[in-house]
């Protein structure tokens, strides 16, 4: 699968983008960890949309986009969709994203989305027991980024290692499909 660059004020670069969901952002956190070698992929790529990018829509024409976190509410749910179409390669960034993990534990619950809302909002040690009307509509069950929207790759892992998030965007940018066997574990 090839991801190509275009010409911007920079030169031509990979348009990059990326996503946090219902996670932790420890996978945003392994992305940064790739110490010196950010500076090369920086040399690549441009980040035009994420946690440290000051973009409030989601932007057209992306090459790459990594999605760290499960989908929990609706809102989630639609800006995915809106990235897919928008994505050219779009990539599940760590167990959250890849199988639910963490987030989707709450799916065992019977009317989760309620259970959820009910336990940290309305419980006997909260004094001020209300919803908030600006929490978004939570989704029944939390689900995994592929179960919605086709995904071209998955890196695995609470959190991926930044060797394995180095390994897959050099891979993409020469041109490469990334072969993640042996190279990826879960958890």
């Amino acid at each position: 699968m090839s991801i190509t660059p275009t010409s911007n004020n920079s030169g031509s670069k990979v348009r990059v983008a990326t996503v946090w969901l219902s996670g932790c952002s420890g996978c945003h956190m392994s992305f940064l960890d790739q110490d010196e070698r950010i500076v090369d992929l920086a040399k690549k790529i441009q980040v035009v949309y994420g946690p440290l990018v000051d973009a409030k829509d989601f932007p057209e024409n992306i090459a790459v986009t990594l999605i760290e976190g499960s989908v929990a509410n609706v809102e989630q749910l639609e800006l995915l969709k809106e990235i897919r179409g928008k994505t050219h390669v779009l990539i599940s960034l760590g167990d959250c994203a890849v199988t639910g993990n963490v987030t989707a534990l709450r799916n065992s619950w019977e009317n989760s989305d309620q259970v959820v809302l009910e336990r940290a909002y309305k419980s006997p040690e909260n004094l001020q027991a209300t919803v908030p009307n600006m929490v978004p509509k939570l989704l029944i069950k939390t689900k995994p980024l592929h179960e919605i929207v086709k995904i071209d790759f998955y890196i695995p892992g609470c959190p991926p290692s930044a060797d394995l998030i180095n390994y897959v965007l050099t891979e993409l940018l020469a041109g490469k499909t990334p072969n993640m066997e042996g190279k990826a574990k879960y958890g």
